[in-house]
């Protein structure tokens, strides 16, 4: 037939002729599209016994309409990485039960039960002492086992030849590491904040740095990567007295930087410590970066017996995981900027009573993470910096 995109009224049709639901008439369905990218519908039974949920990528930007087309192909990357991480991180992504190619259609599992990490905290809650941690685990288990270390040669081969995403990279390169450091129709910030953009623009130093990154994200193909890791691809929540974390939306997959999915995450909270601070509701904000990089560090050095090429040594995953940190203190600098003074911005700080001071702490952070990073070589030196603004 071709893709077709989905509406609500066609999702009891598709679950069944995918031979996901016995009945259609048996589903109730309601669209829960929230994210930039993609349209969501969840189905459940009349007696609220079953449920699952449609995820399908559109040929545009959703938030733009048609007017910003985007390739569709995108949800192949997803589908990949979901296919990746399931075979060593299963409890930490939702159940795939069905991929359709044609119309580029995910269906999963419901999460509607769980919430949404950056929702959570805008309200006021605590990460919890597994999160981060959970985060970082996930990191390290699906690096390691699509990286050189975990992966046979021809086997990373086959990988890096599927998972070629230019059109998304590209977006990435743009958006996150050039963008917001040049006159671009994409950027906008506070009127406040306007100084601060501009001095940006002009800092040649900080621009060298950034190009730097640019450089490295462009060029070194570690590990499959999920792309776009951040407060509001995480959900979070507790089964049967369980605590439970689910990463999600990982389209933005590709092979690249390890280091580039741990900055996404520390960007997020850092931000979020900065919204935290300005409404006075400061707990556990402190701890993130520290949990999840000692976890990310212990599971990967927990596998590192298992690696598949020898020659590397124990003294050679110590400097590899020197980069690795060094490389995420920089790329949750660009995180940051770009969030505040370039295109999608983040509510941690939009929907403060008056964001300009906590987002001009955010934008110093940013600036010194980047040009400082070779210096800031663990936790306690970040924390230090946060709490010197």
């Amino acid at each position: 037939m071709g893709y077709r995109i989905l509406e609500p009224a066609d999702i009891a049709a598709y679950l069944h002729e995918r031979g996901h639901w016995p009945d259609p008439a048996d589903i109730q369905v309601r669209e829960v599209s929230d994210g930039n990218m993609n349209r969501v519908f969840l189905a459940r039974s009349a007696d609220g016994t079953r449920s699952l949920a449609v995820k399908q990528a559109l040929p545009w930007v959703r938030v733009a309409g048609p007017s910003w087309p985007m390739s569709p192909e995108r949800a192949d990357a997803e589908a990949r990485a979901y296919e990746q991480v399931a075979k060593v991180a299963p409890d930490k992504i939702p159940a795939i039960h069905g991929y359709d190619p044609e119309n580029y259609a995910l269906v999963m599992e419901d999460m509607s039960d769980l919430e949404v990490l950056r929702t959570l905290l805008n309200e006021g809650a605590s990460y919890g002492p597994h999160t981060s941690a959970r985060i970082g685990e996930f990191v390290a288990q699906l690096t390691f086992a699509t990286s050189d270390f975990g992966m046979a040669s021809a086997d990373r081969k086959a990988l890096l030849a599927a998972s070629v995403s230019p059109e998304l990279c590209k977006i990435t390169e743009d958006v996150v590491l050039s963008e917001p450091y040049i006159e671009h129709e994409h950027n906008h910030w506070h009127e406040d904040l306007t100084d601060l953009a501009a001095e940006f623009r002009a800092d040649t130093t900080l621009r060298t740095e950034v190009a730097d990154l640019r450089h490295t994200f462009m060029t070194s193909a570690q590990a499959l990567l999920h792309g776009d890791l951040h407060t509001g691809s995480v959900m979070v929540g507790e089964r049967e007295g369980t605590p439970v974390v689910r990463v999600f939306d990982p389209e933005f997959s590709f092979v690249g930087p390890i280091g580039y999915d741990l900055g996404l995450y520390w960007a997020n909270v850092l931000v979020s410590e900065e919204r935290a601070r300005a409404l006075g509701t400061l707990s556990d904000h402190g701890d993130q970066l520290a949990l999840s990089w000692t976890a990310f560090e212990a599971e990967f050095r927990r596998l590192w017996p298992t690696r598949v090429d020898t020659f590397f040594d124990d003294a050679y995953l110590d400097r590899f995981l020197r980069r690795i940190w060094t490389e995420s203190v920089g790329y949750a600098g660009t995180e940051i900027i770009r969030r505040i003074i370039g295109f999608a911005h983040l509510t941690d700080l939009t929907t403060l009573p008056d964001p300009v001071e906590a987002s001009r702490r955010a934008l110093l952070i940013g600036r010194e993470l980047i040009v400082r990073r070779e210096e800031l070589t663990n936790p306690n030196a970040i924390r230090a910096l946060t709490e010197g603004f």
